[in-house]
């Protein structure tokens, strides 16, 4: 099979070719149909995250991620073959030859936190794609039938980015869902803030104001269903926010995560609002302490999602026939490129990698 991988950190990608692995134990072996291409495939690319006032870098080599490693956690995959100790019972709906949606936020499996259904707040992760090899490849194992969600019809390339900007927005946005009867304030037009529009409205949510300093993905933003878009760099931002809301602001979704983006959301907050912080660009925390009390805010972090919330974002998907965000269909040898095109901010919507 061949695979892409990060051998050295702020390298280019090396084409590896390796004998197709075989699954053992309740492994499951998938033939990769679409691999998303994600914001956090950088940060393990470029090796760590800014934490700004001149902190020392979070390295992800401190943080477990060791190297080579083939990215990719937004994978769909036809199943090939079961390993021998699956049951009968583990595979649900599944047999070889379903097209099925990876999720990849996988922990120890036996803590308390796991066994509870919140894998992704593990505190020993095993993120496919992070931790463990993902869908830059032909192949790819998964560790078990129950982390393979039938994609039952749904489009494998358009589906792939469920795994990551779909839960991950989603479970964002249900931490906000008091509010939906208020326009709430969502930063970034990227594949995460394209996906968290759709998502609102089909959640009932009244609608949200997008802000980006991009032009071509806040026109994104309006074609995709916003009640308005503003440029973060506007020196009147806060102003133009205020009047397009039209009342106060409840709620904001930051999918982007430096100081700017989070200054701003929390200024436009009114008195007992939520900020939601899901992007993980970078940078130290700018706001002056005192206002946190005295506006009452809530500032909450948003680690992707369950493994439940990606199922009820599936059939979410299927009822109120949710159309996906933009996607940029490449090659898997083009596994390089499309990184590059995504740090450079060329791209709209999600490049997704096709083997």
């Amino acid at each position: 099979m061949k695979s892409f991988q990060v051998v050295e950190f702020n390298a280019p990608l090396k084409e590896v070719d390796q004998p197709t692995p075989q699954p053992s134990g309740t492994q499951v072996l998938i033939k990769v149909k679409a691999a998303g291409v994600c914001h956090s495939d950088l940060h393990i690319w470029e090796g760590g995250y800014d934490l700004g006032h001149g902190r020392k870098p979070l390295s992800l080599k401190d943080r477990g991620v060791s190297l080579p490693r083939t990215m990719g956690h937004e994978t769909v995959g036809e199943i090939v073959a079961f390993g021998p100790d699956v049951k009968a019972g583990d595979k649900a709906d599944l047999k070889a030859g379903d097209v099925a949606l990876v999720y990849p936020w996988l922990g120890c499996g036996k803590c308390e936190t796991c066994l509870a259904g919140e894998e992704n707040m593990c505190l020993k992760p095993n993120a496919l794609g992070v931790y463990c090899d993902g869908g830059y490849a032909d192949y790819m194992t998964v560790p078990h039938p129950r982390y393979l969600l039938n994609l039952k019809g749904l489009d494998p390339v358009t589906a792939a980015p469920y795994a990551c900007s779909g839960v991950t927005t989603y479970s964002a946005l249900k931490k906000v869902e008091a509010d939906f009867n208020t326009p709430i304030v969502i930063f970034g037009a990227g594949g995460l803030g394209l996906m968290a529009l759709s998502l609102l409205k089909a959640m009932g949510g009244k609608g949200a104001i997008v802000v980006d300093i991009d032009a071509r993905k806040r026109e994104a933003a309006e074609k995709a269903g916003a009640l308005a878009t503003v440029d973060g760099k506007a020196p009147d931002a806060l102003e133009q926010l205020a009047k397009k809301a039209g009342g106060p602001i409840r709620a904001v979704i930051d999918l982007v995560g430096n100081a700017a983006t989070t200054q701003l959301g929390f200024d436009c907050l009114t008195k007992g609002g939520k900020l939601v912080i899901v992007g993980l660009f970078g940078g130290g925390a700018p706001w002056a302490l005192p206002l946190i009390p005295i506006k009452a805010i809530t500032i909450q972090g948003s680690y992707v999602g369950n493994l439940r919330e990606t199922q009820e974002l599936l059939d979410l998907v299927r009822t109120k026939k949710i159309a996906p965000i933009p996607v940029t269909p490449m090659p898997l040898a083009k596994a390089n490129e499309a990184l590059v095109d995504l740090q450079k901010g060329r791209l709209v919507g999600r490049a997704v990698l096709t083997p």
